[in-house]
């Protein structure tokens, strides 16, 4: 795989990331803005023109945009496809196409690919972009990668060196400083029925990005209240992940409503089953990866040109549930894709370590570091599971949108898609909660029953 010419100085092209990263040189973080964009990406468009260059991302609001409102529509309604892959064409792309989408052309004749032209949307507050280059000198990973320092309100390595700070730029990618929303999170059998899995209210919350702060010492927190299904009412679910995660760890507790308590929940990690999807995915897989980095090695192999979901409107904001989820995979007239490039990042299982993954292969959007999709496989090498975000920038804020996501079983012929909104009255950024909103004592209040 050919790496972008911009990046060669900063790539060590063996390296796993096991040793402490030093930040990048003053000669290095001067391509930052100039032949780089901002936050790391190659500026420039792609050779035959298919990636344009990057102009700075949407921030204004399409005609019929209600400022405040939850529900964003879509910019590029008009478009058609310039390309639609499927089974028969398959073979003249695949160099573009991750494992996972090309085993679902193979196994489901009714899925197809459309391809859309690329919109470079992505956009940031100028706060994140001043930020990013004044902190890419100082920021560093320690502790095997699991830890990083120095680095606050904005990207720590936009020009990373190894796959720990690669993966660290998603961990900490931009959502603005805290959002809510009620979602539903749905499961479709291998007959075809979907059902729901959980639903209720989701506030999530970024300290990192707190400008109001000059440090942070924890990256993302997240409260769950369950409404449904029946059976899980009034249950409600704290996360706390620190940025020293090599030390402290993830702190996470839970409540329920028949003990009428809140206890310690320290197996809310890896790849325990997640009950949010009734245990069709790992906690792990969570909006693609999310939490530690301590069961695999994290090597960067470079960046690739490959179609992605993208500017997927439609389907995060504009879908019906019952047309979006049809049997085998979601309809492929609501989901677009693009041309995009990509930081590939390949993750295999430290030896003395247990997961139901042995390897993972996550691609990251150069525009906004965030997981666009995932290649999960088992214990024998096979394709267990693959991963998609559904990109969808909130150009209101301006900050990029990948927490709707969906995994594809190939065990089981099951589906699952975390983060449904649109029928739910969207995304609203939303000012952060004070600190003690986000301790285990304030839990008991979040469940209703």
């Amino acid at each position: 795989m050919k790496l972008s010419h911009s990046l060669l100085a900063g790539f060590v092209a063996a390296s796993t990331g096991l040793a402490a990263q030093a930040a990048i040189t003053a000669d290095e973080a001067k391509a930052l803005g100039t032949t780089l964009t901002p936050v790391g990406a190659d500026k420039g468009a792609n050779k035959d023109g298919t990636i344009p260059a990057y102009t700075g991302g949407l921030k204004s609001a399409p005609g019929g945009y209600k400022a405040g409102d939850g529900i964003r529509p879509d910019p590029f309604a008009g478009e058609k496809p310039r390309l639609v892959i499927d089974a028969k064409n398959m073979a003249e792309h695949a160099d573009h196409l991750t494992d996972g989408t090309k085993a679902l052309l193979q196994k489901y004749p009714s899925f197809r690919v459309d391809v859309y032209p690329t919109h470079r949307t992505v956009a940031f507050p100028k706060f994140v972009t001043d930020n990013t280059a004044a902190g890419a000198l100082q920021a560093k990973t320690v502790n095997e990668g699991r830890s990083i320092e120095g680095a606050h309100a904005g990207f720590p390595f936009p020009i990373p060196k190894d796959g720990y700070e690669a993966m660290w730029n998603h961990l900490v990618r931009f959502n603005g400083q805290s959002y809510e929303a009620k979602y539903r999170n749905l499961n479709v059998d291998a007959n075809g029925r979907p059902a729901l899995a959980t639903e209720g209210m989701s506030v999530q919350d970024f300290p990192f990005w707190d400008t109001a702060r000059s440090t942070a010492d924890t990256y993302w927190r997240i409260k769950l209240a369950y409404t449904g299904p029946a059976r899980r009412a009034g249950e409600a679910l704290l996360i706390v992940d620190p940025l020293d995660m090599g030390q402290k760890d993830r702190r996470a507790w839970s409540y329920l409503p028949g003990q009428r308590r809140v206890k310690v929940a320290p197996d809310l990690s890896h790849d325990t089953p997640n009950p949010g999807t009734a245990g069709a995915t790992t906690f792990d897989d969570t909006f693609i990866f999310n939490g530690s980095m301590d069961r695999f090695d994290f090597k960067l192999v470079g960046k690739k040109e490959m179609v992605v979901p993208y500017n997927a409107y439609g389907a995060v904001y504009q879908s019906r549930q019952d047309d979006l989820l049809k049997p085998n995979h979601l309809n492929p007239d609501l989901v677009r894709w693009e041309l995009h490039r990509v930081w590939v990042v390949e993750a295999t299982l430290r030896e003395g370590k247990r997961h139901v993954y042995s390897k993972r292969t996550f691609y990251l959007d150069e525009d906004s570091w965030a997981a666009l999709a995932s290649d999960n496989y088992d214990a024998r090498g096979q394709l267990y599971r693959a991963g998609f975000a559904y990109m969808a920038p909130s150009y209101d804020l301006p900050a990029p949108y990948t927490d709707m996501f969906g995994h594809y079983d190939f065990v089981s012929r099951i589906y699952s898609l975390t983060g449904y909104i649109a029928e739910t009255g969207g995304l609203r950024h939303t000012k952060a909660l004070g600190d003690r909103e986000w301790t285990a004592d304030s839990l008991a209040g979040s469940g209703v029953r």
